[in-house]
Formats: C-alpha cells, sequence, structure tokens
C-alpha cells in the first residue's frame, strides 16, 4: 500500500476527527475488507489453486483466528491502538456469529476495527508492520 493507492483517492472527505467519530463498527466494517485484502495477496505468493486459497484465506479470517492474532499482538499495539481494539470488542451488535462463539467474535470485530481505523487513518505503514507479525503466526485448523 502506499501513497499512489487506488482507495486512498476514494477517502478524500474523511478527516481524522470524522474517522474517530465513525462507529467501532464502521471501522471494523472497513477493516474486514482490509485485513482480507492483505491475507489474500499474502497468500497469492504461495502459489496454491484457488480452492487452496480460499480454504488458507479462511484460517487467517474466521473470528478465532483474529481473536488469537489480537491477543498475540497486544504487547505491541500502543495505547490508542488498544482504545480502538476495546471500543470494536465492546460494540454492541445484533449479529450472532454463526461459526465463532460470541467472545472470539467481539475480539475478531475489535481486530479488525483497529485494522479499519489504521486504514482510513492512512496508517499503512503500520498495517504493514503488524500483517508482518500476523503473517509469521501459525494459523492452525
Amino acid at each position: 500500500m502506499g501513497e499512489n493507492n487506488l482507495f486512498r483517492k476514494m477517502n478524500t472527505e474523511l478527516n481524522a476527527e470524522d474517522i474517530t467519530m465513525l462507529s467501532p463498527l464502521q471501522l471494523a466494517y472497513i477493516g474486514d475488507a482490509v485485513y482480507e485484502l492483505f491475507v489474500r495477496t499474502y497468500l497469492l505468493e504461495k502459489k496454491l489453486s484457488v480452492k487452496e486459497l480460499h480454504k488458507s484465506t479462511i484460517k487467517y479470517v474466521r473470528a478465532e483466528a483474529q481473536a488469537n492474532i489480537v491477543h498475540i499482538l497486544d504487547d505491541v499495539l500502543t495505547e490508542e491502538e488498544q482504545i480502538i481494539v476495546k471500543k470494536g470488542r465492546n460494540a454492541k451488535t445484533n449479529t450472532m456469529p454463526k461459526n465463532a462463539n460470541m467472545i472470539d467474535y467481539k475480539y475478531a470485530t475489535g481486530f479488525e476495527a483497529l485494522i479499519g481505523y489504521l486504514y482510513l487513518m492512512g496508517k499503512d505503514s503500520r498495517i504493514e508492520e503488524l500483517f508482518e507479525l500476523v503473517s509469521n503466526i501459525e494459523i492452525n485448523k
């Protein structure tokens, strides 16, 4: 990601104050897409079949994996980032997870809110740094 990112040109109306006023669920909505794109791009380098790409992507993007990731990253998150995760985790949602327990789902929402926040704030290098740590985590199942 970087200055020439096509998606950066779409986010010209939101300033830092606007972004901090978004709900944690709005941040998670964006973060979910950004994180999945990172995962898919990362896995593409593995030269897997499309079926294997899909299976591998699910390992990273499912709620249980994201909950584990946010716990592992806890020590490297700034205070500001921890606050975003906590807001996302504590956000009231009317959605019941299909394939996850509620605790994992809430932590996953916190993780996605963080990724969405960092993305909208233009902190691509921080996302890359966190993703580098995530990509080195052994994801099982």
